[in-house]
């Protein structure tokens, strides 16, 4: 007994010892215990809230989808009933099939028929010089490319000659070879651009071609539309090649007009000559 603690009693249960806890450790056993029980209860409260929640939130939905099925649903059936009848119109009366089935037949026919030969006539090779110079003149005229204008204005002076110097000939002479050779280049040069705008129409076309055969229905506004942009196109570049040709028919018949202007001249001053041989006597 004297050497046990003073707050501790050593008595028998049954002939065992026993020691008494103190009020300390009571206390915090007790604790533990309203923690454990308060702990139970909140798991039990926040298991059982959200069942009685999810019932109402199911409650909310079927509300939602049974407005859905009845009200909006019915609507929506017969917007669909509206649209099939709207497709049918389409495809019975407005763009029938077998129409425009018949219709990509025949523009694939025309292709097929007519598209061997055209691209024959537009690749037709024209060449038909002997001599090395006028080879390389000639090919650069048919390359269809306005690259090839530097080459083109070299190869004009090597086949047709340079200018004569100034005391070579006589200054209306050097004039009037100026010009025509000026006017010669200029409608070479823009023949080279017409060629190479002519390829741009021609892919051009041949791409339409191939929307035609594989169009839709309603898509014809924008074919025709392309096909005007196409056509403005081409009207452009004839109108260059028109204006082209009209500028080397007024050079040439302003060189024609020189040399009436010389003979009138020369007719003048022999007229003079003949008139002071005459009064001299």
């Amino acid at each position: 007994m004297k050497d046990m603690p003073q707050n501790q009693q050593r008595l028998l249960l049954n002939g065992e010892p026993y020691i008494a806890e103190d009020k300390r450790n009571r206390r915090r056993g007790g604790h533990r215990r309203r923690r454990i029980v308060a702990c139970i209860l909140l798991i039990e409260a926040f298991v059982l809230v959200p069942k009685y929640a999810h019932g109402q939130f199911l409650s909310v939905f079927d509300s939602i989808f049974s407005s859905i099925q009845n009200d909006i649903g019915s609507s929506l059936s017969q917007i669909n009933q509206i649209m099939q009848q709207t497709q049918k119109l389409y495809q019975t009366t407005l763009a029938p099939l077998a129409a425009l089935n018949q219709a990509r037949g025949f523009v694939a026919y025309s292709i097929n028929s007519f598209g061997g030969q055209m691209n024959q006539v537009f690749n037709m090779p024209f060449t038909s010089a002997v001599t090395p110079g006028p080879q390389q003149f000639e090919s650069i005229l048919h390359s269809r490319l306005s690259s090839e204008i530097p080459a083109l204005q070299a190869s004009f002076t090597t086949n047709y000659g340079a200018i004569p110097q100034v005391n070579a000939a006589s200054p209306q002479d050097r004039v009037m070879m100026d010009v025509d050779d000026a006017l010669g280049q200029e409608n070479l040069k823009t023949t080279l651009i017409a060629d190479q705008g002519a390829d741009v129409i021609l892919q051009t076309a041949n791409q339409m071609e191939n929307q035609v055969a594989v169009s839709t229905p309603g898509s014809n506004p924008f074919l025709t539309a392309q096909a005007q942009v196409a056509n403005l196109r081409c009207q452009a570049y004839m109108q260059k090649m028109l204006a082209a040709e009209l500028r080397q028919e007024a050079g040439r018949v302003a060189h024609d007009n020189v040399f009436v202007k010389r003979r009138t001249a020369a007719t003048g001053g022999i007229n003079s000559l003949i008139t002071g041989a005459l009064t001299a006597h």
